[in-house]
């Protein structure tokens, strides 16, 4: 059985403080008694946000997220450094959750969320003043250049609910359901998330706006994951581009296609700027001269997982513009040079995240850094860029860099003193042949302290998406370091269906779930136990959402390779998800259509192929976990694999959280995951 090292800290985030002055968390030195990582120790990590650079480039304000694990909820503070040289002062010390920190346009004030509404304070963290008293709070904020008005979005009931209906049945529970989606991601859709403009004056709190959607059943930003990088004011404050999908019911559910729009404050219109443009178009930034429109596009209706391009727009002429034709990956996180010749974006390649940039004049695309990372954002500070990075050995931090040498510098240190503490396990990149003769990059991550000559356990890792490339990502529950931490060496392929590897290999998945990528898994852990320091005898195979499915599926295809299985949020009964998910635009496109649709080969290929079928070769014990609130692979499909794995005999055990969704974000339920997870893997390959 694996070691539980005594909870290895003398003070974990259990024994955090409170401070009694202002309510706020204080995070005390932990000193460890061993090297390893643990849940507890990992739920010990300050998150660390993504700044937000000062208009002079001089300053950047950013928010740190630390979990206590008593109290079973998180405390965000908000905090200012000097770019020039990293120091940082801590500006919010309060048990309100701080967050989506920013700055007025002309530098002077702090800006950010708390309780709901937007508010204000200096640079030293005085003269707290709230901006907004809106009804129900408000979702985020932007302001206009010239500070007249304030954009923000807010939910608005827009249909009638059963107490609307029903006055005099004001103790009813229930829902009356007309059209989709009425579900999504992990709320039920009861309100349209719309934008309203407000006039700004620092000595008025704004007690509302006008709704420049008002009647319109869709939103913006776009459920489930938009926010304020949906909008952006015109330079000269005269209009707001934002971005949504005006689709409404079976359309909605059906269809990617949002578009850009742009409201003109004087005269009330929208106009329609990416018509005829297909797919997911969003994430508008404008060129600081007010010239240029750049944003991610996907070309194709109702596929999620299109290539992201790099499109701009004479905003002049209308004019469009690929620039990314020849740039066989996908573009994210937009930001314009103040010169208006560049723009600054991350890319994917080969499984690492990495900056880029684009010279509008040109049209020529540079890559400027290189390593075993992922890059999260970048902003342009002068002649240096302003970054966040993490990898598979390392939580986020903020870093200054080099765009000529790619050298990157630490600034924010938030984590030093834990990860100094401990000994990460050695992250090793292969490639390795597969069943069509192509080459697969394989991460492999090996235990600390260890040695060749030892006989260890192996762990498949299945990924999720299903195209979602396994990079030098950190996480707080599938963490590979944690996962070596307990004596498993981890086979991390980039199999068929992920970006990251050019768009046939990451298209290839859609309408085969169960083919070449299923082959892919099995070829990198086949080359893996070939190694002498691998038990072949003690392999598991763990994997979420996609991945899950990926789990159930390989139960029934294994040949005898695995001794354990773990199944988290996965896709049992391909069918039963094809009549309960609420994006059907990713179901027709990734399972190839509709069940019904007989004349449809791929369909009915996929259905053919759906886990449950082959649940009776299963004979090999499965950890099946799944949450009440996930609403894209519904908890039934983990109640229907656990119970067939009982009603099979085969050893199964069922980890249920009524909260959680598709995710576990709660803390202790967080650690109960990893408690739960390896112990496990413990039972079945120790």
């Amino acid at each position: 059985m694996r070691l539980i090292y005594l909870f290895l800290i003398f003070m974990t985030l259990s024994a955090c403080k409170n401070d009694n002055e202002t309510g706020g968390y204080t995070t005390p030195d932990l000193k460890l008694t061993s090297n390893r990582m643990t849940p507890e120790i990992l739920w010990s990590f300050g998150r660390v946000g993504t700044p937000a650079v000062a208009p002079d480039g001089e300053k950047a304000v950013y928010g740190i997220t630390y979990f206590n694990k008593d109290e079973n909820r998180s405390y965000s503070d908000l905090y200012l450094m000097n770019i020039s040289d990293g120091k940082s002062i801590r500006l919010t010390n309060t048990a309100d959750n701080e967050h989506s920190a920013g700055w007025t346009p002309d530098g002077k004030r702090i800006t950010f969320m708390k309780k709901g509404q937007l508010w204000e304070m200096d640079t030293d963290g005085e003269r707290l003043q709230q901006i907004t008293e809106i009804e129900g709070g408000i979702d985020g904020y932007l302001y206009a250049p010239d500070m007249s008005r304030i954009a923000y979005f807010k939910g608005v009931q827009l249909e009638p609910n059963i107490h609307d209906i029903y006055p005099d049945l004001p103790k009813a529970n229930a829902r009356l359901i007309n059209s989709q989606v009425y579900r999504h991601w992990d709320n039920w859709v009861e309100e349209y998330s719309h934008i309203f403009i407000a006039d700004y004056s620092n000595s008025a709190t704004i007690k509302g706006g006008d709704d420049i959607m008002k009647g319109e059943k869709w939103e913006s930003p776009v459920r489930p994951f938009g926010g304020a990088e949906s909008l952006c004011w015109s330079p000269d404050s005269k209009s707001l581009i934002y971005t949504s999908r005006k689709k409404y019911g079976i359309e909605y559910a059906t269809s990617t296609n949002t578009d850009l729009y742009a409201y003109d404050l004087s005269s009330g219109d929208t106009r329609n700027l990416t018509e005829g443009m297909l797919g997911y178009d969003n994430h508008p930034v404008i060129s600081p001269d007010g010239k240029w429109l750049a944003w991610e596009s996907m070309e194709r209706d109702g596929y999620e997982a299109d290539k992201v391009r790099l499109f701009v727009m004479d905003l002049e002429s209308g004019n469009k513009q690929d620039f990314t034709k020849a740039f066989d990956q996908n573009v994210s996180s937009l930001v314009w040079s103040q010169d208006n010749k560049t723009i600054w974006f991350i890319s994917d390649y080969h499984a690492t995240e990495e900056i880029y940039s684009l010279n509008i004049t040109t049209g020529e695309i540079s890559k400027h850094t290189e390593g075993v990372h992922d890059y999260t954002s970048v902003a342009p500070v002068g002649n240096m860029l302003l970054a966040t990075k993490m990898s598979m050995s390392k939580p986020t931090e903020i870093y200054k860099v080099d765009p000529v040498t790619g050298n990157d510098e630490e600034l924010s240190f938030v984590n030093k003193s834990l990860l100094d503490q401990l000994q990460m396990g050695k992250v090793e990149k292969r490639w390795v042949k597969t069943t069509d003769n192509k080459e697969m990059l394989v991460w492999m991550i090996f235990p600390p302290d260890f040695d060749a000559d030892k006989k260890y356990p192996a762990i498949l890792y299945c990924s999720g998406g299903p195209q979602s490339t396994v990079s030098q990502f950190w996480s707080y529950r599938w963490n590979f370091q944690m996962m070596a931490a307990n004596d498993y060496i981890i086979v991390a392929p980039n199999r068929r269906g992920l970006p990251g590897f050019g768009q046939e290999w990451n298209e290839q998945i859609s309408g085969d779930y169960s083919g070449q990528n299923m082959k892919d898994y099995l070829s990198a852990i086949d080359d893996a136990k070939k190694e002498p320091y691998i038990d072949e005898n003690r392999l598991g195979c763990v994997g979420a959402s996609y991945g899950g499915y990926s789990v159930y599926y390989l139960a029934g295809h294994h040949d005898k390779r695995f001794k354990a299985f773990i199944s988290h949020a996965g896709i049992f009964d391909l069918k039963m998800q094809y009549y309960t998910t609420e994006e059907m635009w990713f179901a027709n496109w990734d399972m190839g259509g509709a069940p019904w649709d007989k004349v449809n080969k791929t369909a009915q290929r996929t259905f053919a192929n759906s886990p449950d079928l082959f649940a009776g070769n299963w004979d090999t014990p499965i950890l099946v976990i799944h949450g009440q609130k996930d609403f894209r692979i519904d908890a039934s499909q983990g109640m229907a694999a656990f119970n067939v794995a009982r009603m099979r005999g085969v050893p199964a055990q069922y980890l249920y959280f009524p909260e959680e969704s598709h995710w576990v974000l709660g803390c202790q339920n967080g650690i109960l995951w990893q408690r739960t997870f390896f112990a496990w893997l413990d039972k079945w390959l120790k």
